[in-house]
């Protein structure tokens, strides 16, 4: 087994059972559980097999709703943002993602702060808009992305800079 693939593993695992044991039971202010284990779906590698991305994607979320009973709601979130991941990436980093050579730890803060971003708020509209699935409390939803979200990327930006791979 490649390194590679044992490092997803670990990551895979790690974070779900962080989620699931200590974000899922965290509520800052009452109504703000920030999810962490997107970070997956941030450090997973540019150029790795694409439907296998997409199948994993799935069932990050769906292990995470398996734990957190949310009826495949992280999973609707997780395999959209894992779809919508290479026009995000081409938005942020624009030609560049588009070279063999190309590796998020080599492109700068603000591009790494602002994809980490997209992908949080693509998910947490996804997540909320299906969990509440009407316009009648689209300022709940609202509220609940950026709030949820702000949470969720301040915990990313701390995990990432704890966890990070390439020390250099």
């Amino acid at each position: 087994m490649n390194k590679g693939l044992f490092i997803n593993i670990i990551r895979f695992v790690l974070l779900v059972l962080v989620q699931v044991l200590v974000f899922n039971r965290l509520n800052f202010f009452g109504y703000i559980n920030p999810m962490v284990y997107i970070l997956f779906l941030y450090w997973y590698p540019i150029k790795e097999n694409r439907p296998a991305f997409l199948g994993l994607s799935f069932l990050l979320g769906l292990s995470i709703d398996f734990f957190s009973d949310t009826m495949a709601l992280h999973a609707a979130a997780t395999v959209t943002i894992a779809y919508l991941r290479p026009a995000i990436m081409r938005f942020v980093f624009g030609i560049n993602y588009e070279f063999q050579s190309f590796k998020l730890s080599n492109s700068t803060k603000a591009q790494q702060f602002t994809f980490l971003a997209l992908l949080i708020l693509v998910h947490h509209s996804v997540y909320f808009s299906l969990e509440f699935f009407s316009v009648a409390n689209l300022l709940l939803i609202v509220k609940k992305v950026l709030a949820i979200g702000l949470a969720s990327l301040i915990l990313c930006l701390l995990f990432g800079s704890l966890f990070s791979v390439n020390k250099e």
